[in-house]
């Protein structure tokens, strides 16, 4: 199970073009492939039934549903992803793999109880306040289900590494629903919406048994230690919290403009903004490399040094200790510096391509206006990330928490600045927030950075922790005391 670090020096250790495209490739392909997978399917889904032939409500209904399912989903999802992608660092580090099935079986329950529980309401309001058809609803909600699996065990076959089975895994459960939806259709003359809706279901159903059968053959033994998963989970609050909000605060833009005069209502329930969502869209694909850069170059690089230090700390001396702690800050600030000028390189070129050959597609008008601030913001956004994961690096939970909250609360309040202004501003509250959030997340890790040794040394308690009453504040007691 070792990091896609290896490969990824073995490509780029010859330093030409070619490998280096190959490595950019490999690193694409294994990090964010099943996005564009899900994307090709539903796409072709639509090309091969007719689906632009079909009525507007019908169309509408379908979209703001898939819409719908992703967002919520991963809002849904969110706050378990960090905490327990820690626990099950720290588990693996101590080689105490029996207590990994404890933590995938606590943490499932925990986010279907939370998943279902916000979905169910929502579907009630759709099927009697919309009139929407009881098993078109049911349909919906069961592709929302499948997908806050397919999320969940993602989570532990990233942190094992299999980034390509995980691909593999969405090929075949995509290639599925393709084929199903066409069988559907024209076999048994199902209708268009409900043949693509419950084929998609199918297909995202068949990707989390096939990733739940891997993380049980991985793992097969188990403690049956449940409490120390929810201990953990008291413990290590600040990343469920800086989680949520930094999801949330990706999307938050968003449900602001759903409150405007722009916004469309479908069935009573679905309300988005179409021109405002397809700007967002376009605005993450144009900075999506981002995240393949980072985790190329921390496997790479950064891993490395952080390593040499932690090691330094354990058993080195002091001048040791020191020396590494420079080369690894030294690195740190490399990478900062690396990702911003590759990405800034790669979104321009894309940005341009976007610029020039979108409008022939249809994407024109409103959505090209608000494309460019919100691409500006979504750079800024996907480089606070990136110092959000060096301060976990530091475990510096409340560090990264303040950030996500900063972020979060300044998206809104710049989205609610830009609502008044003129179109070409709307994407402002993303560019407000991230540049805000950067600027937390910098500032925090040159505090780290300075107080390091406080930090690392001087964390712990000499005393153990317990209740009851406070001990004697008197350490001596001389003969003559004793007598009297």
């Amino acid at each position: 199970m070792a990091g896609i670090g290896v490969r990824l020096n073995k490509i780029f250790s010859k330093n030409t073009i070619t490998t280096n495209l190959m490595g950019f490739g490999y690193s694409t392909v294994i990090t964010i492939a099943p996005m564009f997978l899900v994307i090709a399917c539903v796409t072709l889904m639509q090309v091969f039934l007719g689906f632009s032939g079909l009525g507007y409500a019908q169309r509408e209904l379908y979209s703001c549903t898939v819409l719908y399912i992703f967002i919520f989903a991963l809002l849904t999802a969110s706050p378990f992803n960090a905490v327990l992608s820690r626990y099950m660092s720290d588990v693996i580090y101590e080689e105490w793999y029996e207590d990994i099935l404890p933590c995938y079986y606590v943490g499932l329950i925990m986010n279907l109880v939370l998943s279902c529980a916000a979905g169910i309401p929502f579907c009630i309001r759709e099927y009697i306040v919309g009139e929407v058809e009881l098993p078109f609803v049911f349909a919906g909600y069961c592709g929302y289900t499948s997908l806050v699996l397919v999320f969940y065990s993602m989570l532990y076959l990233s942190i094992c590494k299999d980034y390509q089975k995980i691909s593999i895994f969405f090929l075949i459960g995509m290639a599925a629903s393709l084929l199903l939806s066409l069988f559907f259709v024209y076999v048994i003359n199902m209708s268009v919406t409900y043949a693509m809706l419950i084929a998609l279901d199918i297909g995202l159903m068949l990707i989390a048994s096939l990733e739940f059968a891997l993380v049980k053959s991985y793992f097969r033994r188990n403690s049956a230690r449940y409490r120390e998963v929810l201990l953990y989970f008291k413990k290590n609050w600040q990343l469920v919290a800086t989680n949520f909000l930094y999801n949330l605060g990706m999307y938050i833009h968003n449900f602001v403009f759903w409150t405007t005069d722009l916004r469309m209502v479908v069935a009573e329930s679905f309300v988005s903004v179409t021109t405002y969502d397809m700007a967002t869209c376009i605005a993450m694909f144009t900075n999506i490399s981002s995240s393949v850069i980072f985790i190329s170059r921390v496997e790479m690089h950064f891993h490395e040094r952080y390593k040499n230090y932690s090691e330094a700390v354990i058993g080195g001396r002091g001048m040791d200790i020191s020396n590494a702690k420079d080369r690894m800050f030294g690195q740190l600030a490399d990478e900062l510096m690396s990702l911003v000028r590759i990405q800034f390189i790669v979104s321009t070129v894309i940005y341009f391509l976007f610029i020039i050959i979108l409008p022939q597609f249809g994407f024109g008008g409103l959505v090209m206006q608000i494309y460019p601030s919100l691409a500006a913001g979504y750079f800024i956004l996907f480089i606070m990330y990136a110092a959000i994961i060096f301060l976990y690096y530091y475990n510096d939970l409340n560090g990264a928490l303040a950030v996500s909250f900063i972020f979060c609360v300044c998206t809104m309040l710049g989205a609610v600045l830009a609502t008044r202004l003129t179109p070409i501003w709307y994407g402002i509250g993303p560019v407000i927030g991230a540049t805000a959030g950067w600027c937390a997340a910098y500032s925090r890790l040159r505090y780290m950075e300075k107080n390091i040794d406080i930090h690392i040394f001087c964390s712990g308690s000499i005393m153990k922790k317990g209740h009851g009453r406070k001990p004697s504040n008197r350490v001596y007691l001389r003969e003559n005391d004793r007598k009297e």
